[in-house]
């Protein structure tokens, strides 16, 4: 395989090594912009992908139905196996800070074929979270804008498809270009919008505070709110449990921009820490308020009632903070969504950049942009892809669409969980040297792989009953479990496909253990 020139010209392609450019300190590097975001910049990058405030407004409701007052405790037990993947993310970011991440670290771990199954997995993961921001996003704007002129006529134009529709084409047209100009670029926009909605919602967690006693359905704090072993049945812990774990999904945003953060080897992983415990903070804190609040229970203002647990924040803004603050809440929600949307480009063209760079897809996807050093191509289709997916999944049925959304963890359990194998299975030879590396390296991946996997099989199990989700089935089969294995099935077709264009790639020849990391100098 031919050597490239030492200094790539911006725009072209990059590839694996063999191959790839280099900077001046001889460094590969697929042509990225380089030390372009820092420690806090990394952190809020993070926590705008998960988009908190969205999470907790349309998954309190939800996990309270689940597993009543338990709810703070499955929001801690969905953050232990998060964390423990975490730890593997960052002890392989340490040695191999590319912005390909859980597909770069599989296939030098299991090889070829499994790393770009769980390269697939992050992607069409990441493609159906865009598409629901978007949604989501564009639900608020015509809601807040609804709020802020009175006009119940205004609110209404959500539920004019064509106005939803173009509506949400220019939101995700708005992301991607914003996406496109840099991390630069992202990262001002995210310091506002996250510092916005964190500071809403600690309003909304002192108010909740405040009124615990104001309610109907107000209810004493109680530790035993916290103990995830009182919850009534196994089957309603993993339900609450896979929602629990959707609701951290995202802070690896942080890895994937490795390649443009000072310190990639380190600054990524203390960055993801960082942005875990903000995570599992807000959480706990808001729905112990919330709790206090309203209660847990179906009817009033509980938070299981289910004429609102789909968007809590929704009924609650009122009575919580007062019209006059209310209003923050919607604002919170819409700014939420809309920066999760934005910063969510940024995994996905990533990984695909780094994909076509080792030749496991098309060359034209390495292309990065000649000013703003960002994979240019690779975001305006997953732009496109978005916008697309979106458009047909909401002409078609409403109800695939939202059987869609559900079938997104499993994909986020699979891509997650092999990446946690992946990394015991990599540094199985340091597990000796140290208790440090057994633990981080070994122990702490594969209990949280484990734990992944097993909540991957309940779900697997639980989408084939037709009750799943819309309640919709294809041949009396759940339409949620037909969507769900139906796209990973089609990553395999074009893997297949992909295997007879880049064969050495498939072959073991571009991408092995051996591979020095495409990343630029700190």
């Amino acid at each position: 395989m031919t050597q490239l020139d030492a200094r790539p010209q911006a725009g072209d392609p990059v590839r694996g090594v063999p191959g790839g450019g280099a900077t001046d300190a001889g460094v590969r590097t697929k042509g990225l912009g380089g030390n372009s975001v820092g420690l806090m910049g990394s952190a809020v990058i993070g926590v705008s992908t998960v988009a908190p405030v969205y999470c907790l407004t349309s998954t309190l409701g939800s996990t309270a139905g689940e597993v009543g007052v338990q709810m703070p405790a499955v929001f801690l037990a969905g953050f232990l196996p998060m964390l423990l993947v975490a730890f593997a993310y960052r002890e392989l970011n340490r040695v191999m800070p590319d912005c390909g991440t859980s597909f770069t670290w599989t296939v030098k771990a299991f090889g070829p074929r499994v790393g770009w199954m769980c390269g697939w997995g992050l992607v069409i993961a990441t493609i159906i979270v865009l598409s629901n921001l978007a949604g989501v996003a564009t639900s608020y704007f015509w809601l807040l804008a609804g709020e802020i002129t009175g006009s119940d006529a205004i609110a209404a134009l959500d539920g004019n498809k064509a106005v939803h529709i173009g509506t949400c084409l220019v939101l995700i047209a708005v992301a991607t270009a914003i996406s496109y100009r840099g991390m630069t670029a992202t990262k001002g926009v995210q310091y506002a919008l996250v510092g916005l909605q964190l500071a809403v919602l600690a309003v909304f967690v002192a108010m909740a505070f405040t009124k615990a006693d104001s309610f109907a359905t107000s209810l004493s704090f109680s530790w035993s709110w916290l103990n995830p072993f009182a919850v009534q049945s196994f089957a309603a812990f993993t339900a609450g449990l896979s929602l629990s774990i959707f609701m951290y999904w995202g802070w690896d945003a942080c890895l994937t921009a490795n390649e443009e953060t000072v310190g990639s080897a380190r600054t990524p992983g203390r960055a993801a820490m960082i942005a875990m415990v903000v995570l599992v903070g807000s959480y706990l804190a808001t729905g112990v308020a919330a709790q206090m609040a309203v209660g847990s229970g179906d009817s009033g203002l509980g938070l299981a009632n289910p004429e609102t647990s789909d968007n809590v924040f929704a009924a609650l803004a009122g009575p919580v903070m007062g019209p006059g603050l209310g209003i923050l809440l919607f604002v919170a929600v819409l700014a939420s969504a809309a920066a999760s949307l934005q910063t969510t480009f940024i995994p996905v063209a990533r990984t695909v950049l780094a994909m076509s760079a080792y030749e496991a897809l098309p060359p034209s996807y390495a292309r990065v942009h000649e000013r703003f050093r960002t994979p240019g191509r690779a975001t305006v289709v997953a732009g496109v892809a978005t916008g697309a997916f979106y458009t047909v999944m909401t002409l078609v049925s409403e109800h695939v669409l939202v059987d869609t959304i559900y079938a997104l963890g499993l994909m986020i359990c699979f891509y997650y969980a092999l990446t946690a194998f992946a990394c015991a299975w990599y540094f199985r030879g340091d597990l000796r040297r140290s208790a440090r590396d057994l633990v981080f390296k070994g122990v702490f991946p594969v209990l949280g792989g484990v734990l992944l996997a097993a909540v991957f099989g309940k779900t697997l199990y639980d989408m084939w009953d037709p009750a799943y989700g819309s309640g919709s089935s294809v041949l009396g089969v759940g339409s949620v479990f037909v969507i769900g294995v139906g796209l990973l099935l089609l990553g395999v077709v074009l893997m297949v496909a992909m295997q007879r264009r880049s064969p050495a790639f498939f072959r073991g020849e571009v991408l092995t253990k051996e591979t020095p990391a495409l990343v630029v100098a700190d």
